[in-house]
């Protein structure tokens, strides 16, 4: 006599939910993918220009936001030997500021619109929670 739970009917669901959000997402990025190729092609070259060069600027940042942490290996070490969550919170509060401001310089210091103030915040937020997870690591490490 079963009177256990069937969880063969909730991996089918699951799995059924899986492969819809899969589809999904797929679908998403095809989409955006096509958006961007007529954009492109429509863009006159000025704008294409400029497009270039802002993708370049986020990656410069995004490459000096992932290696900062890991060049401050022996300061992350000091504080983390402290044993003290104010001083963490200050190292990583630190970083997450100056990555802002070299955000905020790669742009000419203008943020212009709420679109580029959605960016700007969501960058700064994803800088402050990867230096927190990347000091955390490097702290348990030492």
């Amino acid at each position: 006599m079963a009177t256990g739970y069937d969880y063969r009917l909730e991996r089918a669901i699951v799995d059924l939910l899986k492969s819809v959000a899969g589809k999904l997402v797929t679908g998403a990025v095809a989409l955006a993918v096509i958006a961007g190729a007529i954009a492109w092609f429509q863009a006159s070259p000025d704008v294409r220009s400029e497009w270039i060069g802002g993708a370049g600027k986020a990656v410069a940042w995004l490459g000096t936001v992932l290696v900062v942490p890991w060049i401050g290996f022996a300061l992350v070490g000091w504080v983390a030997r402290m044993e003290s969550n104010a001083a963490a919170a200050v190292l990583v509060g630190s970083l997450a500021l100056l990555e802002a401001l070299a955000l905020a310089w790669l742009f000419n210091w203008h943020v212009h619109g709420g679109t580029a103030w959605a960016f700007f915040v969501l960058s700064v937020l994803f800088a402050a929670a990867y230096n927190l997870f990347a000091c955390d690591w490097i702290a348990e490490k030492v």
